[in-house]
This record gives C-alpha cells, structure tokens and sequence, in this order.
C-alpha cells in the first residue's frame, strides 16, 4: 500500500525530521522518512477528504483487540496523549498518515504486530465547512 500526502504535509514533515539533531532521531523517524519517499504527494486540493493527514482527526480499530481510538494526528510540539493528540513522529502516527478510512493498515508498533482500520478521517477542512 503506498500513501498519500498533500504538498504542504510532505514539506513540513520533511522539514521537522532534517532539522532534528541526529541524537533525537528514532527508528520512527527513518520509517517516517521511507514512508514520505515511497509515498505518492499530490496537491493540497487534490488529497481526498478521507485520507489522514496532518491535522486530520480520525477512528482506528485495533483488529486484534477490538479497542477504537479517537486520535487527533499533529506535530510533535502540541501533541498531547492526554488530549488524543498523537504526533506524526509516533508509531501509530508514522503507521496511519497517507492512508484513507476503510482502509486496514498492518504495521509494527512497540507492542507488536497490527491490524489497524481506519473507521472515519475528518479533516479540518471538513470541520470548517460544517
């Protein structure tokens, strides 16, 4: 499965892991960074509403245990577990940005192996037009 990212996250993202030292940099990071260079990055306006993005809130089912988050995806410097604000430098993070709602996404996070669905994406675009 190949992602797909908007122009603007692509650079930002990028931007946010050149100008980590190298002493910060995880093994998230690299995947992170592999996942950006596979990924297909089409024009802001061209990224379908349903894919999860910076900023997109989003519904994921662990297919394993059948918990569902409620995650709010955002740069590292306002993320808050507490809040549901998971940064992009996350594993789960790094697993899910690109891919769309309906969408099961198998990754290895820290706790093992997943099966992930993304139930529902909702972006802030959408949010402002309600």
């Amino acid at each position: 499965m190949q992602p797909i990212i908007s122009e603007t996250d692509y650079k930002s993202i990028y931007s946010l892991i050149q100008d980590l030292p190298a002493s910060q940099r995880t093994k998230e990071m690299g995947q992170l960074q592999r996942e950006l260079n596979s990924a297909l990055r089409v024009a802001d306006e061209k990224l379908g509403e349903d894919i999860i993005r910076l900023n997109s809130y989003f519904e994921v089912k662990d297919m394993g245990t059948g918990k569902t988050l409620q995650l709010h995806l955002v740069m590292p410097k306002i993320a808050d577990l507490s809040q549901q604000k998971i940064s992009i430098l996350s594993p789960l993070g790094v697993a899910l940005i690109g891919f769309r709602e309906g969408m099961l996404v198998e990754w290895v996070l820290p706790g093992g192996p997943k099966k992930l669905k993304i139930l529902k994406v909702v972006n802030t675009v959408q949010l402002e037009r309600l």
